[in-house]
């Protein structure tokens, strides 16, 4: 009998294809309530597939999705954010007519929380909330500004925040630093980082500059044409034969000191 007990998500025995390109095969992964886990590969080496088959976007041919001992694998995308799976997407969704503010009163719309018809989403709760998740993300200046005119970073930080206003127990971010200038990388995750800290919060993210990943993931989970061809970790992932070989190049990774 399969025992996912121990397991906050996992995924068991999942395959995707789209025609003749396989996009999951045969992908087995246990998280853990509070890793930081990225995930690792060239452009279409499944990360982002994985991502959307956890969070409805995309159901997997075969195999299975569960969530604190739940399947999860038909469910849809909105019933899987209420459960407590949020995620940021790699080109921010965010309302461009509105505000900054009004995106996170959006967001917050959507979350677990029941809402009324009858009362107004601009509770004195719900604002005090909403303002406190801009001080966190340090996007007072741009509370009230349209969306619209905000640079690139910010609108990266305002899409993960209106994920994280949901209070989730997983927190998936798809390549949270694409997009944005070398100089605004650290800055950026240093930002996410000081946000995020003393969450009970699992994260999972997408990246591909492996200075990030090393600096912010305690785990890496490296993936080829759909398999994970490594999982472990940071130092014992980076110097893996096939992942020097398919994702990262020859360079030796050393240990940080």
């Amino acid at each position: 009998m399969l025992d996912i007990s121990n397991n906050l998500l996992s995924a068991k025995n999942i395959n995707k294809s789209f025609g003749a390109v396989i996009a999951a095969n045969d992908v087995n992964i246990d998280i853990q309530k509070g890793e930081k886990v990225s995930l690792i590969g060239s452009n279409g080496a499944g990360k982002t597939t994985f991502m959307n088959m956890v969070t409805g976007y995309l159901k997997p041919d075969t195999g299975n999705i569960y969530f604190k001992g739940e399947e999860i694998t038909k469910l849809n995308p909105r019933i899987i954010t209420q459960k407590g799976i949020s995620r940021s997407f790699q080109i921010p969704q965010i309302f461009e007519p509105m505000s900054a503010w009004e995106n996170l009163l959006v967001a917050l719309g959507t979350s677990k929380q029941k809402n009324s018809f009858f009362k107004d989403a601009r509770s004195k709760n719900n604002a005090r909330y909403i303002d406190e998740m801009l001080e966190r993300f340090s996007l007072n200046e741009f509370a009230h500004r349209q969306v619209s005119e905000l640079p690139g970073g910010v609108r990266k930080l305002l899409d993960i925040a209106m994920a994280l206003v949901r209070k989730p127990d997983i927190l998936l971010l798809d390549e949270p630093t694409s997009g944005v200038g070398a100089e605004e990388k650290y800055p950026l995750m240093n930002t996410l980082a000081k946000a995020l800290s003393g969450e009970d919060l699992t994260v999972i993210f997408v990246e591909h500059d492996m200075d990030i990943v090393q600096n912010y993931s305690d785990r890496i989970i490296a993936f080829y044409q759909g398999a994970v061809i490594a999982d472990g970790n940071n130092q014992d992932v980076l110097n893996d034969k096939k992942v020097k070989e398919y994702v990262t190049g020859k360079t030796q990774v050393k240990a940080k000191s």
